[in-house]
């Protein structure tokens, strides 16, 4: 059913497990402070998808930014898809493999945080690819950041989680494309803690 498997371990019980330690008034309030910084540079974003949305959290932070955003997203766990559809509507959300996923109309912002870095590396072009396609304007990649590829252990578990230069492999492989902002998010904010993430905002010339 699954290419790789690190598909196999977010879509089954390791997925489910992660919807009860991602979601909270601290997370939704923390989320709103990232966008508000992450899309500075970007305006009024009207419409948007997010590759491996889970429940939803930040799309919750992007409505109370944009409260006229139409929003679709892509989520490979079933029982966060479930939670998911009641929020944005079960018609808007792909509940599979972003490498299974089919572009059938363009948004102005695709959107990826903290998925990249859980992608099996033989197949991050495939998403740099859904993520270029999707996208009418912006592009917004939100990872763990390292300037050279290197996989860690991630909660007891090997070869789950790798770190590396991923908006530098995109903006190489889309030459139509530019940086327009980027900026870190620290763990040990005392008002506004995000996971260690390094973001970048892309354009489409």
């Amino acid at each position: 059913m699954y290419i790789t498997e690190q598909e196999k371990f977010w879509a089954n019980e390791f997925g489910t497990e992660y919807i009860e330690r991602n979601q909270g008034e601290q997370l939704l309030a923390s989320n709103l402070n990232f966008f508000s910084k992450a899309l500075q540079q970007a305006g009024i974003i009207e419409s948007c998808i997010e590759f491996g949305a889970n429940i939803g959290m930040n799309l919750k932070a992007l409505q109370l930014l944009y409260p006229s955003i139409r929003m679709k997203a892509i989520e490979i766990n079933g029982n966060a898809a479930n939670i998911l559809g009641d929020f944005i509507g079960k018609d808007n959300v792909y509940n599979g493999s972003i490498f299974e996923h089919t572009v059938e109309s363009k948004v102005q912002l695709s959107l990826i945080k903290g998925v990249l870095i859980h992608i099996n590396p033989n197949m991050l072009q495939k998403v740099y690819e859904q993520l270029y396609n999707c996208s009418e304007k912006f592009i917004l990649i939100a990872e763990y950041y390292n300037p050279t590829p290197v996989a860690l252990n991630y909660r007891g578990h090997e070869d789950r989680l790798f770190k590396r230069d991923f908006a530098g492999e995109f903006l190489d492989k889309y030459k139509d494309t530019e940086l327009i902002d980027y900026g870190f998010s620290y763990r040990r904010d005392p008002a506004f803690p995000q996971d260690d993430i390094t973001w970048f905002l892309i354009k489409k010339k």
